[in-house]
């Protein structure tokens, strides 16, 4: 194609804005490209040019969201006038279900062919929206190994293309230069929290974890304490719901990787970080919490046996989950205080190291950007 190749890009959540940024990068490799739409910092730094920016919509919640109806609305209006006035080639969407399912039919209706990348699982919940893919998605990529085989059996063009994250899970500091920066010793176990990517998550997950760095200060004082800053949450978030703990603690910004690599267990808000986590072999807790009458009427739902990704990547537990009401500190504490054992971090290392196994070789983001060339290849000569 001579022409550059216009895309109608949009990813709603931090991890969809990386996974959507090393596509184009992987793209840009190739072909020349032109993509508009809806992102963040990081598929803006590869060329995107934002029309709605993520932060505008980020919300977490089945209720929490109407307070974000307007903004959502703002964001697919702008979108669709995008669509309508560019006329893209394809529009790749990446997860954010609730919000693209109702974009893919206004799309639908406008002739732009419709490519989702990164599933949304509805293996797991609300299965009804399969038909709505059916009817509006072009093709599936799919980044879970079991996810091809769910979407083929239900009728449905798909491709499996691996997880992103097994090329980008990296540390770039040795042990000494991490401790370094921090300020940390050493010689003496880490521990990380990471408490969610989202304002919501930090405002219902910090109040436990602050409670349990207050507790591990005074029972593992050899411990140090260290909490990840998303590149989405704000440094007065997270100054505000930890309060006067945040003596006691190390707030890193970027470089998550490193710390994951060097903690001796992380505490991990359920969602992507658990498999960075995994992929970073590190023993982990897994927690999280909705607003409540969110969780009440979602949970009946939910159709899957595990909450973490992790866990259903493995199809077993492997990692400790402590969901809504049994996320308290002292069920963390005893968590965490049984991964500090040499013999169970070992075990959990040896289990994590299956699940990089089924996630795939390295090279997901360019096997994904080749799809999205075959794709319209498929459709310039007719054979879609």
């Amino acid at each position: 194609m001579s022409n550059p190749i216009r895309i109608l890009l949009s990813s709603g959540e931090a991890s969809g804005d990386l996974y959507a940024s090393e596509l184009l990068r992987e793209l840009r490799k190739r072909v020349s490209i032109e993509a508009v739409g809806l992102g963040g910092a990081r598929s803006k730094a590869e060329g995107a040019t934002l029309v709605v920016d993520l932060e505008e919509i980020s919300v977490i919640g089945l209720v929490e969201v109407v307070r974000k109806i307007p903004a959502l609305r703002r964001a697919m209006n702008r979108l669709c006038e995008e669509a309508r006035t560019r006329k893209p080639d394809v529009a790749i969407l990446v997860d954010f279900s609730g919000f693209h399912l109702r974009l893919a039919k206004r799309l639908r209706e406008l002739g732009v062919p419709i490519l989702y990348y990164v599933s949304p699982q509805v293996w797991a919940w609300r299965r009804g929206r399969i038909r709505r893919i059916r009817d509006l998605v072009d093709e599936m990529l799919v980044i879970l190994p079991f996810e091809e085989a769910f979407y083929r059996e239900e009728g449905i063009r798909v491709r499996y293309v691996g997880h992103p994250l097994v090329d980008l899970v990296e540390a770039d500091r040795t042990r000494e230069k991490f401790c370094s920066d921090l300020g940390l010793d050493p010689s003496r176990p880490i521990l990380l929290l990471l408490p969610g990517s989202r304002r919501r998550e930090i405002e219902l997950h910090i109040p436990a974890l602050r409670e349990l760095v207050e507790k591990l200060r005074q029972e593992r004082p050899e411990l140090q304490i260290v909490m990840s800053q998303a590149p989405t949450v704000a440094a007065s978030w997270i100054e505000a719901a930890l309060g006067e703990t945040i003596s006691n603690v190390r707030v890193l910004e970027g470089g998550t990787y490193d710390g994951l690599k060097h903690a001796a267990v992380a505490v991990v808000a359920s969602g992507t970080a658990t498999v960075e986590a995994a992929l970073s072999e590190t023993p982990m807790v897994v927690v999280y919490r909705v607003g409540r009458l969110t969780y009440a009427l979602g949970h009946p739902f939910v159709r899957v046996p595990f909450f973490s990704m992790v866990n259903l990547i493995a199809g077993r537990k492997l990692v400790p989950e402590l969901i809504q009401s049994d996320m308290t500190a002292e069920a963390i504490r005893t968590e965490v205080e049984a991964l500090l054992e040499p013999g169970a971090a070992e075990e959990m290392k040896r289990a994590l190291r299956e699940v990089r196994a089924k996630l795939g070789g390295k090279g997901a983001s360019a096997r994904a950007a080749e799809a999205v060339l075959m794709f319209l290849e498929s459709r310039s000569s007719g054979l879609s």
